[in-house]
């Protein structure tokens, strides 16, 4: 439980983002929507993360002037209680004068008592990339200097990871270099020591990347990206993550795009993803009990164009921020009540109607 002061604290950094709005859809459990920036010096963004600190709001993503391209590095905002601060680069892939990597996806998390940790990857792609690391000890304004993780590990390569009982954080991360496989990482000491399970897939028969950790109770669940069918794939766990049961396909749709989950204080589970089996229209939020029957709560887009790679929290105070990738040409933030959504049950995959 939280301290009265650090409730205070968190209640006073979020009051004004809890009491403005610019174009929220009136649909029940959105209280606010905004873009983290309005310009920024490079022209495409994508691959956000965002985490709370004791200062508030930090957010990261990728941006340069495409995906791929050497300028690419990782950019950061921070809320400072009122705005979210000019995006400023914190990473790139600056080896030499002449030679330079894209950076890839960026995860944030903040330790309990420790650093705020910013994991990303280097390299020409993600079949060859590698995992990289760095910390900050003052919410995000500081960073040491990156570390290369060893070359088994590439980190959460896309979603936040989570903090166990027994205080390790299990990362989920994928490999690319001989199709799309998962595995999950474990580091007990915020990323200095590392252990890992092994394939969870075979790359082939299965094809599978970017899980998102679900808890229920003493079980876990990932939901992951699917490479060859037009639904999720879901394996659980009853060990703590150490070992994971077959992959198995989830009842929602997908078009192969990155999702991401929370499990709230309540005990349901939160996903965000792109309800279709093609394209990166509509996004939407949905909420389960079990992690098995789901239930629509919002959608988020639904206009022509890419609303795709959420990232999602839950705050102490209880509310839920998700950040997307908003046409590739901007980061949105998204703040919602959870205890305010109107539930639909989806019926066989299908998205329900608008009343």
């Amino acid at each position: 439980m939280l301290r009265p002061i650090a409730a205070l604290v968190i209640t006073l950094v979020f009051a004004p983002l809890l009491h403005s709005s610019d174009d929220a859809p009136q649909q029940p459990g959105i209280l606010t929507t905004e873009f983290l920036y309005e310009k920024a010096p490079f022209p495409e963004c994508h691959a956000s993360t965002i985490a709370l600190t004791k200062a508030g709001l930090v957010a990261a993503w990728f941006g340069g002037t495409e995906e791929k391209h050497p300028d690419v590095g990782i950019w950061l905002s921070r809320h400072d209680g009122q705005s979210w601060t000019v995006p400023f680069e914190v990473a790139n892939g600056v080896e030499s004068p002449e030679k330079r990597y894209p950076c890839w996806n960026p995860v944030l998390f903040q330790m309990p008592s420790g650093p705020l940790l910013l994991f990303f990857k280097v390299g020409p792609s993600p079949s060859t990339w590698w995992g990289m690391l760095t910390r900050s000890t003052d919410a995000g304004v500081n960073w040491s200097k990156p570390q290369r993780l060893p070359d088994d590990i590439a980190g959460p390569i896309k979603n936040k990871p989570i903090l166990l009982a027994d205080g390790r954080l299990l990362c989920p991360s994928s490999t690319e270099d001989n199709g799309w496989r998962i595995h999950m990482e474990f580091t007990a000491d915020a990323g200095e020591t590392w252990k890992r399970t092994p394939a969870l897939c075979d790359g082939k028969v299965q094809q599978a990347i970017q899980p998102t950790t679900f808890r229920h109770g003493e079980k876990l669940q990932a939901l992951c990206r699917n490479r060859q069918s037009g639904k999720l794939w879901e394996t659980w766990s009853d060990d703590g993550g150490q070992s994971w049961s077959k992959l198995e396909l989830a009842p929602l749709p997908h078009p192969g795009s990155g999702i991401d989950g929370v499990t709230l204080n309540d005990g349901r589970h939160l996903l965000v993803y792109n309800h279709t089996t093609r394209g990166r229209s509509p996004l939407n939020v949905a909420v389960s009990e079990d992690g098995r029957a789901w239930q629509a709560a919002l959608v988020l887009e639904n206009q022509p164009g890419e609303y795709s790679y959420p990232a999602v929290i839950q705050t102490a105070d209880g509310k839920v921020h998700i950040t997307y990738t908003w046409k590739r040409q901007k980061i949105k933030h998204v703040t919602l009540d959870p205890t305010k959504l109107a539930l639909q049950p989806i019926v066989d995959g299908r998205w329900p109607d608008s009343k």
